[in-house]
């Protein structure tokens, strides 16, 4: 890389910097009001408080889907200071309604799971694409300041890969043939072996799965319209997020939450493949900076950002380290030798890029993180219907 920032810095006029300066607080100042679609969800709960504690007015659009916050589709705790609407994004008129007199708009309202989208695949069109273009239609009459989609690392496919010569391999894939022999790892166009490497944006997207192509239509589509009607557009790649208020019934949701309502129920967390799957867990604390970063700082602008730890970590180390903080080590990993259609073996993140241009730094260390969520578990109740997840791909030929 060239110049570090500050010499950056020394170098330009000094009136150059105050009108960057200006320019900053003028763009802050304007954005006061914020919708979150999805607001009342696991991130956006953390945003929408989060927000309200900064000295933002905020909305909140979320259909309060029974998947996601079970039967009762209460309000999160600890939302005083912020409206709730109920409504759906597939809706024009809820979402008209919403987005009167606001100023920007976080767009984190979808439905989540790589397997169950691969059965739901008119659901998750109509949630996910669908509700974007629904939102997009009314910003093109009603533009706001800023627009910031959350997008997802799965849209990458597998991650990014090496050879022993040196060469990076950008398009990798696992044929069926290999994955019914248990040969889990991937290899290069001649057979060679490969390590993973941290997945930068400039990796190609490489969709495996229909929540996959879901959200690439969601960031592509709000990148693209906000070039076109000069609203100034953010996407960010969450990694696996993690932390407390996750959905614990909710077999489609985050590993970690997954494992949590297993092990809360007295039974051993089950993982596909052989367990030595690497991605990147963070913290949710840490996405709701980025958020606040990608709604604030004027280099963010048109840009798709990796939002992860960037640090790695196997699911079966995970799952170990679960249960030996919730005091149940006995319970260990059961590893099912099964493979998920739509699953990818490795995938971490490069967040160098967010780090230069949004000045996005991760806080929360998988130790502190983990232990926080432990303490958060110890008052739950949680609803395992992972076998029940597990048969339904069964049925439909999703797991091999």
């Amino acid at each position: 890389m060239g110049a570090r920032c500050s010499d950056c810095i020394r170098s330009r006029p000094k009136q150059v910097l105050f009108a960057d300066v200006k320019r900053q607080l003028k763009e802050r100042t304007m954005i006061r009001r914020v919708l979150i679609t999805g607001g009342a969800g696991f991130i956006g709960s953390h945003l929408a408080r989060e927000l309200v504690r900064s000295g933002y007015t905020v909305r909140v659009l979320d259909n309060f889907s029974a998947q996601v916050h079970g039967k009762s589709s209460r309000i999160p705790d600890q939302f005083e200071n912020i409206e709730v609407i109920e409504g759906d994004v597939r809706t024009r008129a809820h979402l008209k309604h919403a987005l009167r007199d606001v100023d920007a708009v976080y767009h984190l309202a979808a439905s989540v799971g790589v397997g169950q989208s691969m059965y739901e695949v008119h659901s998750y069109v109509e949630n996910n694409t669908l509700g974007t273009a629904n939102l997009l239609q009314l910003l093109i009459e009603n533009p706001v300041e800023r627009l910031v989609v959350a997008s997802s690392m799965s849209l990458y496919g597998e991650g990014l890969y090496k050879s022993a010569d040196g060469r990076v391999h950008f398009e990798t894939r696992r044929p069926l043939e290999r994955l019914k022999k248990k040969e889990w790892e991937p290899l290069g166009a001649e057979g060679e072996s490969l390590s993973a490497l941290p997945t930068p944006e400039s990796k190609r997207p490489d969709l495996a799965s229909i929540y996959a192509l879901s959200k690439y239509d969601q960031e592509m589509m709000c990148l693209l319209m906000g070039r076109t009607y000069r609203i100034p557009t953010v996407a960010l790649r969450f990694f696996n997020v993690y932390g407390t208020g996750q959905s614990l019934s909710n077999p489609y949701t985050g590993v970690m939450a997954i494992f949590a309502s297993r092990l809360l129920n007295g039974k051993t967390p089950s993982i596909f493949e052989d367990g030595k799957q690497m991605r990147d867990f963070v913290h949710v604390s840490d996405v709701v900076q980025a958020c606040r970063l990608a709604l604030e700082g004027p280099q963010a602008v048109d840009h798709a950002f990796n939002i992860g730890s960037g640090e790695q970590i196997t699911i079966q180390e995970v799952a170990l380290r679960m249960a030996e903080a919730m005091g149940k080590p006995h319970l260990v990993p059961e590893i099912t030798g099964q493979y998920r259609v739509g699953d990818i073996r490795h995938c971490f993140a490069d967040i160098s890029l967010a780090r230069t241009l949004l000045g996005y730094r991760p806080r929360v260390s998988m130790e502190s993180g983990m232990r926080e969520l432990i303490e958060w578990l110890a008052g739950q109740r949680a609803v395992d219907r992972t076998q029940e997840a597990r048969e339904e791909l069964a049925v439909k030929g999703l797991a091999v």
